[in-house]
Order: C-alpha cells, then sequence, then structure tokens
C-alpha cells in the first residue's frame, strides 16, 4: 500500500471513529441514543476537538431535528462526549409540535440548553413567542424568552 493512499485512509478512518464516539449526546438525549448529522461537508479538527459541518446540516437524535447551514460540534475526546454545538444560520430545532427558529443557536450538553439568538421564534400551532433571547431547557421543558412578545390564538373567543 502506498504511503499517501495510508495516510488518506487512516485520517479517513479516525474521523469516522471519533465522529461515531462523540456521537452520543445531544438535545433530550437521556438514554444517550446516537446523533445522526448530515451535511454536504465535514472538516474535523482532532487538535481542536471539532468538527465544522457545512451546508444543509441536519442532526437527528431521539424526537429533535436540528437544521442549519453550519454546526460547529465541540466534543470531549476522553469522554467521547459533544460539550456543545454551535449552529449558525437559518437554524431551526423541531420537537413534536413545537418549532424553534433563529439566526443562532447553541446547544450546552451539560445544562441540557440551547440558546436561541438572532430573531428567535417559537411556534407551537397558531401560538407564537418572539424575543431577544429564548433559551430551551430540554430536560424539564420549559422555554425563559428574554424581551418577549406572545400572540396566543384564542379560538374559542370571549364568553
Amino acid at each position: 500500500m502506498s504511503r499517501p493512499f495510508f495516510i488518506v485512509n487512516f485520517i479517513f478512518i479516525s474521523l469516522i471513529l471519533h465522529i461515531a464516539a462523540f456521537a452520543v449526546g445531544l438535545p433530550g438525549n437521556a438514554e444517550k441514543e446516537a446523533v445522526i448529522i448530515t451535511s454536504q461537508s465535514l472538516t474535523a479538527d482532532n487538535k481542536k476537538n471539532t468538527a465544522i459541518f457545512e451546508g444543509s446540516v441536519v442532526a437527528k437524535t431521539g424526537g429533535i431535528i436540528m437544521y442549519a447551514d453550519k454546526m460547529t460540534v465541540f466534543y470531549d475526546k476522553p469522554e467521547s462526549k459533544i460539550k456543545k454545538i454551535l449552529a449558525i444560520g437559518n437554524v431551526r430545532v423541531h420537537k413534536k409540535e413545537r418549532a424553534l427558529f433563529s439566526e443562532e443557536a447553541i446547544y450546552f450538553e451539560d445544562e441540557e440548553k440551547i440558546i436561541f439568538r438572532g430573531n428567535p421564534k417559537a411556534v407551537e400551532g397558531e401560538n407564537v413567542i418572539t424575543g431577544k433571547q429564548i433559551i430551551f431547557y430540554l430536560k424539564d421543558d420549559s422555554v425563559v424568552v428574554e424581551g418577549s412578545r406572545v400572540i396566543l390564538q384564542n379560538k374559542q373567543g370571549l364568553k
């Protein structure tokens, strides 16, 4: 086997193993299901413990799907787990009937929360919440909105 071919294969196999190793925890993963991330390109930096996914990025796990133009995954190599995910550009997160939209979102594994910034908006049915910042706590399924504006659709009307 030629040396350049061996190096390329070694890098490729190392990359696959690292992705598999850190793909164990994304939002709402009590049982630490696998995370499946697809994108048009992937750049991994083992020295910085990051993986940058670009172009139509989709991350799926359990009942949560996250979309973005670009996602940077920060992982802890010794513990083989995701520490943080920074999603930038056309960010959408779907969980059951709820959808959250923004220009940027940061997921923190240890705190099990996602912070949405850049015109964040939460939608559930016809109800809409906007604000300066929306923090979604996954563990207890709660939301904190800073500078909120709420539009609630009252289908029953006043009695």
